[in-house]
């Protein structure tokens, strides 16, 4: 989907121009795709009024984006600008709870004991590490515990 999408939407002046209803049918697959196509042409205009049509580089002003939040922001941060950060998305929020990393029912909470858990220079390797383990071991509904190299921590067989 993204391949075609970034050949019709080339950069944020494209986005920001959308015609609501056509950016609604390009990205209908990814889900939730009316809130998204509001969201994406309102960020784009932000972006172009605000920040030169830049995406900015901290957090403060990235969750002033419409449709962004702490997660994507940190992803933003990490992945873009190759800063330290730790995303909070349900797998590393239920790994991060399971091996004691953090011990929270609250994402916001849980992603401030990470980054006092884990040394800030891995911050966004562990985020991707605990989804790929999330995704591949400690699965939600049913953890392969047996095959689990990180079971003998693991506070979820406790």
């Amino acid at each position: 989907m993204t391949k075609t999408l970034f050949k019709k939407y080339r950069n944020v002046y494209d986005f920001a121009n959308a015609d609501i209803s056509e950016l609604e049918n390009d990205i209908k697959p990814a889900g939730f795709f009316r809130n998204k196509a509001k969201n994406i042409i309102a960020c784009c205009k932000l972006l172009i009024s605000e920040y030169g049509g830049k995406v900015p580089d901290n957090m403060d002003d990235l969750l002033k984006l419409p449709g962004v939040g702490r997660k994507t922001a940190n992803v933003i941060l990490s992945n873009a600008f190759g800063k330290d950060a730790i995303a909070v998305d349900t797998h590393v929020f239920r790994v991060s709870n399971r091996l004691g990393l953090a011990d929270s029912k609250d994402v916001l909470k849980t992603e401030y004991q990470l980054m006092d858990n884990i040394p800030k220079e891995l911050w966004s390797k562990a985020h991707h590490w605990l989804i790929y383990h999330g995704r591949n071991i400690c699965t939600s509904r049913k953890p392969k515990c047996e095959i689990c190299p990180l079971a003998p921590y693991c506070k979820y067989l406790w």
